[in-house]
């Protein structure tokens, strides 16, 4: 499945939790990325499938320094044999307004087999 090959990358690059949820009791302060499959499609025998990667942190700056790591290990993505590419779609601030937590989150377009 192409959310674990991501998942598992992710988790490989980055210093910080990964998992496909908001990790159960974190606390404001807790840094962490949540990875998402928004949607896929299939042509011509390679699959595309889009991810939304969110970058929590304790503050606003916390949060963008997260993101920035997350799209350098997004970037590097297409170096596994699996993956044909992976295009940044777009990133921005994406604070949770309704838990008040900071977050970025960053929308790639990653084309696999």
């Amino acid at each position: 499945m192409i959310e674990q090959i991501v998942l598992e990358h992710l988790a490989a690059a980055l210093e910080v939790p990964v998992g496909m949820e908001v990790p159960a009791g974190t606390d404001r302060a807790a840094q962490f990325v949540v990875l998402e499959k928004t949607s896929s499609s299939r042509a011509d025998h390679l699959c595309t499938s889009q991810f939304a990667v969110q970058s929590y942190g304790p503050t606003l700056l916390a949060a963008m320094e997260l993101n920035e790591q997350v799209k350098a290990a997004m970037d590097g993505l297409d170096e596994l044999d699996e993956i044909v590419s992976s295009r940044l779609n777009s990133d921005y601030n994406f604070t949770d307004t309704a838990t008040k937590r900071y977050r970025y989150q960053a929308v790639y377009d990653v084309t696999h087999y």
